[in-house]
């Protein structure tokens, strides 16, 4: 018997990244520069069109001075993380 994890939550991880983008006051272009992305991949993460790559992720991470394993805990919004003890 095959046991699938829960689904990811994308949407709680492009709202965080948005969330961290303005509590920085930046706009896109400021993280785009600070991150070395296009400002268009920036847009489409945030809207939902695209869910980028990990290398991606670690750029954003860097430049929002966020540990990477944080921003990616978003995607277990709604379930436990893995490795959650069950006692």
């Amino acid at each position: 018997m095959t046991i699938l994890p829960p689904d990811p939550d994308l949407n709680a991880l492009r709202l965080e990244l948005a969330r961290l983008r303005a509590a920085h006051g930046w706009t896109y272009d400021e993280l785009a520069a600070r991150s070395g992305l296009a400002r268009r991949t920036l847009i489409e993460i945030e809207q939902g069109r695209t869910v980028g790559t990990l290398k991606t992720w670690h750029a954003l991470a860097h430049a929002l001075g966020t540990p990477l394993d944080e921003l990616f805990s978003t995607l277990c919004h709604g379930h436990d993380l893995p490795g959650a003890a069950d006692d």
